[in-house]
């Protein structure tokens, strides 16, 4: 049997992922840790707005969102999107 690897959860709060370079700062900074990490290793980006977060669709999340979507394993309706689901 094979020895498993460590296994490191590392969430960014503010560090949004984009091209766009415009007022953004982590793609102006020099990162070279964290572009090794996402060239060479295994990394997941996360949708985090709308229903893919458990918030009705255009709605922005936030690390309350995220940290229980994460926590849970799987999508947690929030409140306003519980609300929106029960009107539909």
């Amino acid at each position: 049997m094979s020895i498993p690897k460590p296994v490191v959860l590392c969430i960014l709060d503010g560090w949004g992922l984009s091209d766009d370079t415009a007022a953004n700062a982590p793609a102006l900074a020099n990162t070279p840790n964290f572009d090794r990490i996402m060239r060479d290793g295994p990394s997941a980006q996360l949708i985090t707005h709308g229903p893919d977060a458990g918030l009705p669709s255009g709605q922005m999340g936030n690390s309350e969102v995220g940290h229980t979507n994460i926590g849970a394993g799987r999508v947690v309706a929030m409140d306003l999107g519980q609300i929106d689901l029960a009107v539909e």
